[in-house]
């Protein structure tokens, strides 16, 4: 099936929206080293550079900084419930949650095949 002129792939949108600083945590003010300082209580489970050590968490490595803000928000407001991130989420500020979702977006990962 053939593109229409003007029409943007999903990944070609994705590296537009990224040059302009849309998905750069930097854009929104969140400092990435400072969620790296405060990160020490994810570290147990999510792992020191977000690649989970425990089996049943995920990695946070390379998510999208929106998607690990609004999750953080969720556990911090319950309407997302889970007994340890509970306890860790509801002191955060939402500056923190940001430092922290920058610092995990801002870790690069790589895939290869085997």
């Amino acid at each position: 099936m053939a593109r229409r002129m003007g029409e943007l792939s999903p990944v070609l949108l994705s590296l537009s929206l990224a040059g302009l600083g849309f998905l750069s945590p930097a854009a929104s003010g969140a400092d990435p080293q400072a969620g790296r300082a405060k990160a020490s209580a994810c570290v147990v489970c999510h792992g020191p550079l977000g690649v989970a050590s425990a089996p049943s968490a995920p990695h946070l490595a390379g998510q999208p900084a929106m998607y690990l803000e609004d999750q953080l928000r969720k556990y911090r407001d319950g309407s997302r419930r889970h007994e340890q991130m509970t306890l860790i989420a509801k002191p955060l500020t939402d500056a923190e949650i940001e430092n922290l979702a920058a610092w995990f977006s801002s870790i690069r990962i790589q895939a290869a095949p085997p």
